[in-house]
């Protein structure tokens, strides 16, 4: 069993650390390409600091994620008032986009190396501890991107989170491109127009080369932004806007078949997508998800606590 699976073991057995004298403050970090937030709490829980800043992805850009997280720390501990010796008395939680590649993961341990109490594990991990609190159980984050985590009580297994080119499944920005893509054909008379098909062509003056232009700097980011518009024409029963959604609850039913063998627990939607796409998802699916009991940042300070306790331990 690994270090990480040990504590979290501690966890979900009930197993209680009291005597963290030297341990007197908890940081958890949600880092994603979309943004970056920490909550800093004293052991017992009480809320010191939070605060937020851009986007810290470790995997697309090391070192302007890791000067985002070096600022987003020195805010926290300003908001609260502590100087360096609260920083000694700190374990640390991050949980990063980007760190399932195992070559980022070893960057991350070389740039804290000195820290003890400072430990990085993915932004999905500390999601699923603190939609279960510890529980077994699974999320699946489906917004701008999408990755799934289970745990099983004793180990966490991911499942995607491999990048806009290669996974995503279910995402925002996969539906964006697909819906793109829909239209094209239309705009092409290969498949039926539809409200939505003009309408995304519109945004690019009907012309097949500005689209493409576009796409040549794109993010995923800017694929997702089409989302919304793809659930609207849906709801209005637009012939495509069915389709592509019909296709991302498929990739949405599919990952989280997987999950929930894995995890043997409930299963618990996270992102952009999780709420619009729900009432589209097969019945029985829908009555295995249940709501998230709490954020990513209560997942990171759930095992910062337990890291805490075995340190002191």
């Amino acid at each position: 069993m690994s270090y990480l699976s040990h504590i979290c073991h501690c966890l979900v057995t009930g197993i209680r650390w009291r005597n963290c004298v030297h341990q007197h403050y908890l940081l958890g970090i949600d880092g994603g390409g979309t943004h970056c937030r920490a909550r800093l709490t004293t052991f017992h829980g009480e809320l010191l600091a939070e605060c937020q800043r851009g986007s810290a992805n470790v995997f697309s850009d090391f070192s302007g994620a890791t000067a985002v997280l070096t600022d987003l720390i020195d805010q926290a501990f300003s908001l609260a008032g502590l100087g360096a010796q609260a920083r000694e008395q700190t374990t640390t939680v991050a949980g990063l986009a980007g760190a399932n590649v195992a070559s980022v993961a070893r960057a991350l341990a070389a740039w804290r190396s000195p820290e003890t109490g400072f430990h990085c594990c993915t932004d999905v991990e500390i999601a699923c501890m603190g939609a279960h609190q510890g529980a077994p159980g699974a999320v699946l984050i489906v917004g701008t991107g999408s990755q799934g985590a289970a745990w099983n009580g004793e180990t966490f297994t991911l499942l995607g989170g491999w990048g806009f080119a290669l996974s995503d499944h279910g995402s925002g920005a996969e539906l964006g491109r697909r819906a793109l893509r829909y239209a094209l054909l239309a705009h092409e008379d290969i498949v039926p127009l539809t409200p939505l098909t003009r309408q995304l062509m519109a945004e690019f003056n009907h012309c097949p080369e500005t689209l493409l232009l576009w796409t040549r700097q794109a993010t995923p980011a800017d694929w997702a932004r089409f989302a919304p518009w793809v659930f609207a024409a849906a709801t209005d029963n637009d012939a495509a806007g069915v389709t592509l959604i019909g296709d991302t609850a498929h990739d949405i039913t599919l990952l989280t078949d997987k999950l929930r063998q894995l995890s043997h627990g409930n299963i618990a939607l996270m992102g952009g997508i999780a709420a619009p796409i729900l009432s589209w998802l097969p019945e029985a699916r829908r009555a295995e998800i249940v709501p998230p009991q709490g954020d990513a940042l209560s997942g990171a300070l759930l095992l910062a606590r337990q890291y805490a306790g075995v340190t002191a331990g």
